[in-house]
């Protein structure tokens, strides 16, 4: 038990009560069990991609991605991106939310997909379902290592680097959940959206990108591993094209 003189948390902490944690937890299982069923149902359209996905599937249940522990690995690594812990907070987007919503954006034979902070690149399944080049950029090394061969499976890439220095020069779509992201790592990720090619299509997740030069194409609220969440599809215009050079 913690001491009642213990020092507060620290700015980069996250906790809830017990009571929240229990209701977070059971609402978690039942979402998980829904999201299971429905992305195999949508697999077996596709049953190359069935083998990778429950690779995917039985790493995460030997080694959750959930319970990230304070590393001096993982301190290094938050420095060095100028990021803080709670940043880390692990959550997905099933792959039947991702195959509509990424349909919806346009996304098929011929485009070209990077997820940032793609975790252990559940998401590019449902890139590879509908035909198209998909690449993941992922922050922590141990993610990658776990989940790289069952997404080369799929056909596409999970790469160890920082979001907010990708290259997005030749992506045609672009998706990022942003949900636990400090302001400061947003505002560094828009500039970086901004070395993508006029009409290169945004998706982001709880927010849209609130800076000039994106337009707001349509608004969803859609299912992901920790409940319903707006997803924003915006277009990259002509006059936001930055230095690429950086």
């Amino acid at each position: 038990m913690t001491e009642p003189s213990s020092s507060p948390p620290e700015q980069d902490d996250y906790g809830m009560s017990l009571p929240a944690l229990v209701v977070l937890r059971i609402s978690i299982v039942f979402i998980e069990l829904f999201t299971r069923l429905f992305d195999i149902l949508v697999l077996l359209r596709r049953p190359r991609l069935l083998p990778p996905y429950l690779g995917l599937w039985l790493r995460e249940v030997r080694v959750s991605p959930y319970r990230l522990k304070r590393s001096f690995e993982t301190t290094r690594v938050l420095q060095a991106s100028g990021q803080i812990f709670k940043e880390l907070m692990y959550g997905e987007m099933p792959v039947h939310t991702g195959v509509w919503l990424f349909w919806k954006a346009g996304l098929g034979r011929g485009s070209r997909l990077v997820d940032l902070g793609a975790g252990r690149g559940r998401t590019l399944l449902a890139a590879r379902w509908l035909g198209a080049e998909a690449q993941g950029v992922e922050l922590m090394q141990h993610h990658v290592d776990l989940a790289r061969k069952s997404v080369e499976k799929a056909g596409a890439q999970l790469l160890v680097g920082d979001a907010t220095r990708a290259d997005l020069q030749d992506a045609t779509h672009v998706f990022t959940n942003w949900t636990a992201l400090t302001p400061q790592t947003r505002a560094r990720l828009v500039e970086r959206f901004r070395t993508c090619r006029p009409g290169t299509r945004i998706l982001t997740v709880t927010r849209p990108v609130e800076a000039p030069g994106f337009t707001v194409l349509s608004k969803h609220r859609l299912l992901f591993t920790w409940g319903l969440e707006h997803v924003w599809i915006q277009e990259v215009r002509d006059n936001v094209v930055g230095d690429t050079t950086k």
